[in-house]
């Protein structure tokens, strides 16, 4: 390899490991405003300090803080006002302490991104592609879940058995591939959803349930369009109920 080559390489190298760097100290300062919000030092409806402020008692630069208020926008955590700053909108229950640790709830949110993009094209597809036999399998596995409801059981696995059911219907193995890859992450994110949801079963299971069946319907009747959009709002709800506890 040429000079110039180990210069190229390098400089790609280090833009990357900066960027892992920036990503971990947004993830920190995300964590840090999440934990001020469920203690009640950020009280609903209470201004945050600004970014420059953020930027200064974090030691970042405001590029990361900019990067972290951007994620608790999506999470549904902030709001933001042009001219008037980001004001807190919602209070997790403080009982998601007990369920993960801080530090774990960007990766989770990251995780949630991924499968909204991925699995919604994955339903899409399984809407067009699955064989008689693989809607038996996702039938199959939409009853198990129906099964863990009513034996008010956690149901993580009957969880992602669906999910992945639904996958294998693309007849595109990567799809399946890349949920198994994904297993420990999606299923954390799945057991901590759950596991707060069942702190209010009567509202959670049911509105979960619900979102699994049209989901399962629409595929069952070959609803390509309408699958896609059932699968991104299932996972979207699932994100938003990981902070509504």
């Amino acid at each position: 390899m040429s000079p110039r080559q180990d210069a190229g390489m390098a400089s790609v190298a280090s833009t990357a490991t900066s960027r892992r760097q920036g990503e971990k100290l947004s993830d920190r300062v995300y964590g840090d405003i999440i934990d001020r919000i469920i203690q009640g030092e950020y009280h609903e409806g209470q201004r945050l300090p600004s970014e420059e402020s953020l930027a200064q008692s974090h030691g970042v630069s405001r590029p990361i803080v900019r990067e972290a208020l951007a994620r608790l926008r999506e999470d549904g955590l902030l709001r933001s006002y042009r001219g008037a700053g980001s004001f807190v909108c919602l209070r997790p229950d403080r009982a998601m302490l007990d369920f993960a640790p801080l530090e774990s709830l960007a990766d989770i949110q990251r995780c949630f991104e991924f499968r909204i993009a991925v699995e919604a094209e994955a339903a899409r597809l399984a809407a067009l592609n699955a064989t008689d036999e693989d809607r038996a399998d996702i039938s199959a596995a939409f009853g198990l879940l129906e099964r863990r409801i009513r034996e008010n059981a956690l149901g993580v696995d009957a969880d992602f058995g669906f999910h992945l059911a639904i996958a294998h219907g693309t007849h595109n193995r990567f799809f399946a591939d890349t949920l198994v890859s994904l297993q420990p992450s999606i299923t954390y994110g799945q057991c901590l959803a759950r596991g707060l949801g069942q702190r209010r079963p009567s509202f959670h299971l049911p509105e979960v349930q619900e979102e699994h069946r049209r989901l399962h319907d629409s595929i069952i009747a070959g609803e390509a369009s309408r699958a896609r959009l059932l699968m991104r709002q299932h996972l979207s709800n699932s994100r938003r109920r990981v902070f509504q506890g």
